[in-house]
């Protein structure tokens, strides 16, 4: 059986207070690197805004027309300024505007973040402070909770919806990075050497659903179903109503036409007769 992952818990002045266990469905996981880069990927990729753009030779201004006869000067034919060897030209397969995103299913999303944090966990990343129950906001409180828990590099902070005070307290340090734990991921985990939770934020990641749910499939629309016949109706009601509904639905056929006019040709004989 796999042990359990720890990880060290501090009050929110950074003295140690022992160590906090961590779930192992969460934390205790074995790392899926190919899944972290391509989740990482497609995350870096869904950042790009994609508005490079240039101008092909039909969008570029002028250059409609011929530069000079084609014969009897002695120089290269041309027949536009605005060809693509021409300074001021268009751009031949330049970039233009384009959508970079990928899509990312669900489930792989929450296997990338799940490895990330186990992958963190085993290097001794996670950090876990009590509460942030400063008075005030201040830069320098902050900075010396990071120098007391080790986290002297680039750090992770998750906070809560009620952490104001410590989020406006850790935002001004270089290599902090600050995020809601509902807002937690593969890419932001990775990118950090400390990640530092709070019991409260530890518990909500812990909490979260990262099983496999119906919300990660496309359901098929249900199918109409089919009539039934009523068995207590008496069997002549159920063969009539079958009839005339095949009658009212099905359109006449070519002998019923012939006939039809047959019949009425000899109506109109009779007719004329009397």
């Amino acid at each position: 059986m796999p042990e359990t992952p720890l990880a060290e818990l501090f009050t929110s002045d950074g003295t140690p207070k022992g160590d906090v266990k961590l779930d192992p469905a969460v934390f205790g996981v074995e790392p899926n690197v190919p899944v972290m880069h391509q989740v990482v990927t497609a995350q870096m990729a869904a950042a790009r805004s994609g508005t490079a753009s240039t101008k092909t030779r039909s969008e570029v201004r002028g250059g409609g027309r011929k530069p000079w006869r084609q014969k009897g000067l002695g120089r290269a034919r041309h027949g536009s300024i605005r060809s693509p060897q021409w300074v001021g030209g268009g751009v031949v397969f330049g970039p233009h505007p384009r959508d970079f995103s990928q899509r990312t299913p669900k489930k792989m999303k929450k296997l990338a973040l799940r490895s990330a944090l186990s992958a963190r966990a085993s290097e001794g990343g996670i950090k876990v402070v009590e509460t942030l129950d400063w008075a005030e906001p201040k830069t320098k409180t902050a900075s010396a909770l990071l120098d007391a828990i080790g986290a002297t590099r680039k750090a992770l902070i998750v906070l809560g919806p009620t952490d104001r005070v410590a989020e406006r307290s850790f935002r001004n340090l270089p290599q902090v990075a600050i995020t809601r734990s509902g807002q937690l991921s593969a890419y932001d985990v990775l990118w950090a050497e400390t990640v530092l939770f709070t019991t409260d934020t530890l518990g909500s990641v812990a909490a979260g659903s990262f099983d496999v749910s119906d919300e990660d499939f496309v359901m098929e629309a249900s199918l109409p179903e089919a009539k039934t016949v009523d068995e207590t109706a008496p069997a002549g009601t159920a063969s009539s109503a079958a009839e005339s509904e095949s009658a009212i639905s099905s359109p006449p056929s070519a002998g019923d036409t012939d006939q039809a006019a047959d019949s009425g040709d000899g109506f109109a004989a009779e007719g004329e007769e009397g």
